[in-house]
């Protein structure tokens, strides 16, 4: 917990006397209100381990993007950062070798902010008698613990860079699997979950923390769920689980920012695609591409859900300098790397992708040490956009 910066309680006063109830981008209230335990009294901020609906200070905003400009004063030399292209699906082999399915834990509160991942007559079922304070979950206590399951990484690397032999197997790896995929697909003219009535895919599903909620609640459903993840290993990692079952499920090794891959299903096929803490993995020159190419397999109706980092969240702000790729950018010690969005950003990324806005939130929080006193500020982005339905013809 080096670096945290213990909160007077004169200090959370002023934050919990701003809380606004949380509104979405078009005044109303929203759909999921992101939990409901909200501190009242600053003599209680220690009583639980999270309190929601935060609001910054403009002074708290100007020192976190002071911290922010500060660890990002000095970065990775170009001629380092191709490494975090060439070497991506080894650092995530490395880390699902080491963590295996352990250090995530499974994603149930899905379907309270999501109710949307269930077919139509079991998303009510998902969300009554949904108890006060209820929420989505953040990381693991201690920032160590981060969300981010897995995704799809790819820099502009030198070409001179060396790729060494486990690299290479495995981005063959990577490659052979959709080409497999996509090919047994168009040989049968069929695909995996052709007669669903219902379809979900999710872009980085990392060792299965959302797919295996997902797949006990749409079972004999008539839905249909598809997951892809950059890291052969941890794919295999969602195979070998006991609850693995190809006749609702179908996980696949895929590089979403590979602008030729295939996937096992035709265009305009998917009810809902998900994303959670996988574009902030990917260098932000190419997440808006990723997003474009995904958002063609939509349906017209369907629904794209998102969350992931925040804009001057914890994790950014206890980089320290030397670890920044870009503005907002940043490789950790193991690799793997992590960028950090604004509300604007979110906008502008799925409406450029021909999306329109349901929701779009800044979900800010105190996260707790109790044990130690320590208040922690934790920033992540949760958004909603839909594909529209194509335009009448004129008469």
């Amino acid at each position: 917990m080096r670096g945290l910066r213990r909160l007077s309680l004169a200090s959370v006063a002023m934050v919990w006397g701003r809380v606004p109830c949380r509104l979405n981008s078009r005044g109303g209230q929203p759909p999921a209100p992101l939990g409901a335990r909200i501190l009242t009294n600053p003599e209680d901020v220690f009583q639980h381990n999270m309190w929601d609906h935060v609001k910054w200070s403009e002074e708290e905003k100007e020192k976190a993007r002071q911290k922010a400009d500060d660890n990002s004063s000095l970065r990775i030399p170009l001629e380092e950062q191709g490494k975090y292209d060439i070497d991506a699906c080894k650092y995530w082999d490395s880390f699902y070798e080491t963590h295996q399915d352990k250090f995530f834990k499974d994603r149930k509160w899905l379907f309270l902010e999501f109710p949307e991942l269930l077919p139509l007559g079991l998303e009510s079922s998902a969300t009554e008698e949904r108890p006060c304070g209820l929420r989505a979950p953040c990381p693991e206590p201690g920032v160590s613990g981060r969300e981010k399951e897995t995704g799809q990484q790819r820099q502009h690397a030198p070409s001179h860079q060396h790729i060494d032999p486990l690299t290479s197997d495995c981005q063959q790896s990577c490659n052979q699997d959709g080409r497999d995929t996509a090919g047994a697909a168009r040989q049968t003219s069929s695909f995996p979950g052709e007669h669903a009535t219902f379809r979900i895919f999710e872009v980085g599903c990392g060792a299965g923390n959302s797919v295996y909620p997902i797949v006990s609640s749409i079972k004999d459903t008539g839905a249909f769920l598809y997951c892809c993840d950059f890291s052969p290993r941890a794919v295999q990692l969602v195979k070998d689980h006991p609850d693995y079952d190809q006749s609702v499920c179908h996980a696949f090794v895929q590089d979403v920012c590979d602008e030729v891959g295939s996937f096992p299903f035709p265009p305009l096929s998917l009810d809902v695609i998900l994303l959670v803490f996988v574009l902030s993995s990917i260098h932000p020159e190419r997440v808006q591409g990723v997003v474009t190419r995904l958002s063609q397999f939509l349906k017209p109706g369907g629904i794209l859900l998102f969350r992931d980092y925040g804009r001057y969240d914890l994790s950014q702000l206890r980089f320290k300098k030397g670890r920044c790729l870009s503005e907002n950018f940043y490789s950790r010690g193991d690799g793997t790397c992590v960028y950090f969005f604004t509300k604007d950003e979110v906008h502008s990324l799925f409406s450029n992708a021909g999306l329109e806005e349901i929701q779009n939130l800044e979900d800010r929080r105190l996260q707790v040490n109790r044990g130690k006193k320590v208040v922690m500020r934790r920033v992540w982005m949760q958004s909603k956009f839909k594909k529209p339905q194509p335009l009448a013809p004129p008469l």
